[in-house]
This record gives C-alpha cells, structure tokens and sequence, in this order.
C-alpha cells in the first residue's frame, strides 16, 4: 500500500478504452500509472512490428496522448496518420517516433521516458513485458487462430486466448507499480483482445491477485463483433476469472444509462445486459451511475464521471490536498 500523500492508482488495458478513463484521473491528486498491452498486430503497429520485431507503439501512444499535457499542435501531428499511397500509407506520425527513440535509446521503456517529458504526461506509461506478444485463440468448434486484430473477424465464439511466449516475464515496473497500488483498475476495453493480454502475463495477473488493493472492472457499455456477442456484464467478470483462474475482481462500474438506438452501430451491436443475480453470485460489489457520454456521436464513458466513482474507494484520497 501506499505510504506517500498521493494514493497509487494502477490502470491496466490497452485500446481506446483505458485512455478516456486516463484523461479523467490525470488531473486529480493520485500517484497515476498505465500498464499497456503489446499484443497488437494490426493497422500502423502491425506493419512496424512486422519489420522490426519491437513492442507494437499503438497502444502505448493513445495511453501516452490521453496524459499529455502539453500544445495541441504537438498531439494533433503525434496522433497524425498518413492516408497517402505507398509505404507510409496508414502509418501513425507518434508510432514512427516511438521506434526510431528505441532504436536511438537503450530500449523501448526508454525511449517512452523520453517521449514522457516532450508530451509532458502525467503519470507513467509502462508497457506490461519488453517483449512482443503473438495472441492466440481457441475457438469453440476447436480452431486455433492467430492474431489480435484477426481474432475478432472469425465470427464464432471465443473458447479461451493464450499468449505466445507463454512463459514471458512482466516488467519488474509493471508488477512493482502493482504491489504498492492503493487501487487496480481494468479496462474498459476489447476483453479478449485488450484486456486479457495483461493479465495472461503471469507475472502480471500473481501480481493483482496478491494485491490487497480494491480491483475494479469497469464494464463495457457496448457488446463487441466477434468478442461479446450477447455477453452480459457478469460474463465478462467470468471470462477474465476463469483465464486468470481464481476470482480476484472487488468491485465493478455500470452504467446505467440507455445508449440512444441510433448510436447503436453497426447492427450487431447492443448494449452491455445487466445481470445482478449474476454479478451477485460472482461475489462482485456492483457500482451504479449514469457513466455515458455519447460526445461526437460515439459512445464512450464519461471519463470525468468515472474518475469521481473511483477515486470515493481510497479513503486516503483527498482533493484538497
């Protein structure tokens, strides 16, 4: 636990999930750090690892934009991505900086402790292992695939994910910042392919389940394609219980507000189902709030919201310190 005046909070995830929550506790009083996931394979990171064998940038770079504090001017070209033909084509400006600084520094840990001054973030950005990670899946009618961008496109149930190496050992940042947490806080994010990636690290998931910290599951308001088809809330509190294999999530946030049916896109998407009896059962405390923000016409949680429903866990938080 912490000993300092400003309680630890933890953030684990990775996707467009954990950095709305991000940008709502940046500027509260609270020690702030992110552990980010390095299984992605697609899109601009996807080509990057594909020809450097480094630690995917993508995740980490929306963590470290979402902290930043510094000239918008600097985000926007950061966060620039080129839609020109060629070999730039879809590249991300802040991914090709995050690789050449590891290339010019000792490692990538380094090169985002760099990064970290010139965004000026607040907080610290620690990716969960140095080393890349293959995601794999076994599907329900037994198939294994291969990918964590091509995983949701199979269009059947997930049985279970596995990470290749399976025996990778976590950041001894990663699992510090863990064990001196006042609070562990998960997702929101894909499950299968955002959230679980962290913690099938088993240095990563001992950690948090050792940890006498509250643990909190922040429940997606929308089902995802390919991942939670038809999942309730509770479901996602069993999946990740039966991948870490032993329950360890306290408490979890719902929103309670309906999402407008025309924010509800493409067709196949619904609204996360609340299921109390099951939630109950799985020894889970549930934390009840209107958390949507449905800002630019994208449903998302309101990170302002969530921050305040997190920070009344740790009694030794104090705003006006």
């Amino acid at each position: 636990m912490s000993t300092g005046n400003k309680p630890k909070v933890v953030v684990i995830g990775g996707g467009t999930g954990i950095p709305v929550v991000l940008k709502g506790l940046k500027r509260k009083k609270i020690d702030l750090t992110a552990l980010v996931t390095v299984a992605d394979d697609g899109g601009s990171s996807g080509k990057i690892r594909q020809q450097m064998d480094v630690l995917p940038p993508g995740d980490i770079r929306n963590v470290m934009v979402a902290l930043s504090n510094t000239d918008q001017r600097l985000v926007d070209l950061f966060q620039y991505r080129f839609t020109v033909d060629g070999d730039l084509s879809g590249h991300v400006v802040g991914n090709i900086i995050l690789t050449a600084l590891a290339e010019l520094n000792e490692n990538y840990v380094d090169a985002i402790d760099v990064l970290s001054k010139v965004l000026r973030i607040r907080g610290k950005v620690i990716p969960v292992t140095d080393k890349p990670l293959i995601l794999k899946a076994e599907m329900e009618d037994g198939d294994i695939v291969t990918g964590e961008s091509i995983i949701p496109l199979q269009g059947k149930p997930i049985k279970r994910v596995f990470i290749d190496p399976s025996d990778v050992k976590p950041l001894e940042t990663a699992t510090k910042a863990i064990e001196q947490a006042d609070l562990i806080i998960i997702g929101p994010g894909s499950l299968y392919t955002s959230i679980l990636p962290n913690l099938l690290v088993k240095g990563i998931a001992d950690a948090v389940v050792k940890s006498k910290a509250e643990k909190v599951y922040i429940t997606n308001i929308l089902t995802q394609i390919g991942e939670t088809d038809y999942f309730s809330d509770a479901d996602h509190i069993r999946v990740i219980h039966e991948h870490v294999g032993q329950p360890f999530i306290t408490k979890m946030l719902i929103n309670t507000e309906k999402v407008p049916r025309e924010l509800l896109f493409p067709d196949d998407v619904m609204q996360v189902e609340h299921d109390a009896a099951g939630i109950k059962q799985l020894g889970v405390e549930a934390i009840y709030h209107d958390f949507l923000s449905t800002e630019n016409r994208l449903v998302r949680h309101d990170g302002e919201k969530v921050a305040e429903a997190l920070l009344k866990m740790l009694s030794n938080y104090d705003e006006k310190e």
